[in-house]
């Protein structure tokens, strides 16, 4: 078993290790593999607030709890003002990158965005931006009528520093289109990805599984994303995490912290060309996430200090930054602030 995990695995031999093991022998060999990659025994995190600009969109996934449509009864555009004011409250809190995400929304032209990033990067140059997604790019390619790279390039002109791996949910079409017809296809998220990377942009990658979707359906997705890495090595970080259900269209019991830890244990071994994977303590909550750092995950992610899309399905973790660094001591690792391309920083708070 082991011989077989030290080799790049196949798509038929991660179920074959998957039926094969347990979730503790499972996680023993992503460990393994974990301190293999990563032997400092340091745990990273970024501090950063996620910034959620409009709800308005209109893709209409059945798995979102926080988006309204165009016209619907709370629906929001965040002023400038307001995001300014987000963005000083959080380097008062010792905050250097915001993550500004939004919807697909059809009243908000280019200029929008170029002209937010050009008024964030001037009252905070030093703030990193990470922002958007796939999907929005996407969307606004569409709505531009432009190329997907003159879209990046833009934005990159303007202040963009890299983007979040938002919007890819499962990397396969039959589930997109149950669950997120409205939505970009795993061909054309993966194909902004790589234009990003082309750009010299950096970039995370992500997964929402649990959502119905196979097996087989989950290692795909894994397995896309590691043939874009083998052409641009563009992905900083891959962070799975689970659907959770509540308050949105699709019924179904959210999957177990067994299971995350050992989907969690089986990314880290198949992802062998993305260095980061991080815990997902937001869906998991603490605890589950300081486990994870035993289960293949090196990234404590962040400390997040305002989430508003999960927090929409009922789901109300947080974690303060001594929190977070307090956890990771109890586990037998360093806490080490970080930047998104997993530059440590020198100064600690």
């Amino acid at each position: 078993m082991e011989e077989m995990v030290m080799k790049r695995l196949s798509m038929h031999e991660a179920r074959y290790i998957w039926d094969m093991n347990t979730v503790f022998s499972l996680g023993a060999l992503a460990h393994q593999r974990r301190l293999e990659m990563h032997p400092e025994n340091i745990v990273t995190y970024i501090v950063d607030r996620n910034i959620n600009y409009t709800n308005i969109c209109t893709s209409g996934c059945k798995f979102c709890a926080f988006f309204k449509g165009p016209g619907e009864m709370g629906g929001y555009v965040l002023s400038t003002e307001e995001i300014l004011a987000k963005i000083q409250e959080t380097v008062d809190s010792g905050g250097y990158q915001i993550l500004l995400q939004g919807g697909m929304n059809p009243d908000l032209p280019l200029s929008y965005y170029t002209g937010l990033l050009r008024t964030l990067k001037e009252h905070f140059p030093g703030v990193a931006v990470h922002g958007f997604s796939p999907t929005e790019v996407h969307f606004l390619s569409e709505r531009e009528d432009r190329p997907v790279a003159g879209i990046l390039a833009d934005l990159m002109a303007a202040g963009l520093d890299s983007m979040p791996g938002g919007g890819a949910e499962i990397l396969v079409d039959a589930v997109r289109g149950r669950v997120s017809p409205h939505k970009c296809t795993a061909d054309q998220w993966l194909s902004v990805m790589e234009t990003a990377h082309g750009l010299g942009m950096r970039t995370t990658a992500t997964m929402m599984f649990g959502q119905g979707e196979t097996f087989d359906q989950r290692v795909e997705h894994l397995d896309r994303l590691r043939e874009v890495q083998d052409r641009t090595g563009g992905f900083t970080a891959f962070i799975p995490w689970t659907f959770q259900p509540r308050n949105t269209r699709m019924e179904m019991p959210e999957a177990s912290s067994d299971e995350y830890l050992k989907f969690l244990a089986l990314c880290r071994l198949y992802l062998d060309n993305i260095e980061n994977i991080q815990a997902s303590w937001v869906t998991q909550g603490p605890r589950i996430g300081q486990l994870a750092l035993f289960w293949g995950a090196n990234d404590f992610g962040s400390t997040m200090l305002e989430e508003n899309v999960v927090a929409a399905t009922g789901v109300h973790f947080r974690l303060p930054e001594a929190e977070l660094k307090s956890l990771v001591e109890r586990a037998g690792f360093v806490p080490r602030r970080r930047t998104m391309d997993y530059t440590l920083r020198e100064e600690q708070p």
